[in-house]
């Protein structure tokens, strides 16, 4: 995994064609970026970052934020029920329980 901006980058490797290759993760648009060392794959995420703030530039649109802080979660109606019941029982928001839950499962990664 790559940061770079804010945006991050996942990289795989392709055996057969002997290249690294990658994507960012953390948006919706798609920015691809490939190359042979990690040096040269690092430089092509950072080129392919920059090339799509200045693509965005170009058209006059604000490039897409990695994350805005908004989670919308479709849930079955009895797990719904029954997260609220905890977060209540907790003296918590539903948001305020779930963020809490994700991120004593992330601690454990």
């Amino acid at each position: 995994m790559m940061e770079y901006k804010g945006y991050i980058g996942k990289v795989e490797i392709d055996d057969k064609a002997g290249i690294l290759y990658g994507e960012v993760i953390n948006v919706r648009d798609v920015i691809t970026f490939e190359g042979e060392s990690v040096e040269e794959i690092q430089k092509a995420f950072r080129e392919s970052v920059d090339d799509y703030l200045d693509f965005c530039a170009q058209r006059g649109e604000s490039p897409e934020k990695p994350f805005s802080g908004k989670f919308v979660l479709r849930l079955p109606a009895e797990l719904h029920r029954k997260a609220y019941i905890q977060a209540k029982l907790k003296d918590k928001s539903l948001n305020g329980w779930v963020t809490e839950v994700i991120q004593s499962v992330l601690k454990n990664q």
